[in-house]
């Protein structure tokens, strides 16, 4: 449980910095439309950490309930959906944007999970 309280907190952390960075830094570098992606990888990032926390509140609700996998997915959509972005932005390679979908599907996958354990626990 307490990899996911650590785990929502840095991501947490690290998205109010990608905002910052991208409100201060980018802004003038980054057309308006690309600095929207750019925004948009901060705002799910912000959103998954925030669902890290909830896996960290679940584990300890359901203990018998095991919700590493939810864990675990929600990560990996945050560095595939976010990382994606950020990456798309910071470098204009465009085919970055193929990978974001992966990063959607995990996330989805997530939360399913999640409900899953939870009507079950």
């Amino acid at each position: 449980m307490k990899v996911w309280w650590v785990a929502g907190a840095l991501m947490a952390g690290l998205a109010v910095a990608a905002g910052a960075f991208g409100a201060h830094a980018l802004k003038a570098r980054l057309s308006p439309d690309l600095l929207q992606v750019f925004e948009t990888g901060v705002r799910y990032q912000m959103y998954h950490a925030l669902g890290l926390l909830a896996v960290a509140v679940a584990s300890d609700r359901w203990p018998q309930s095991n919700f590493n996998l939810v864990g675990w997915l929600m990560v990996a959509g945050i560095v595939l959906f976010s990382g994606s972005l950020y990456a798309l932005c910071l470098t204009g390679i465009r085919m970055l944007g193929a990978i974001t979908p992966l990063g959607g599907l995990c996330f989805l996958a997530g939360w399913g999970v999640m409900a899953w354990k939870i009507a079950r626990g």
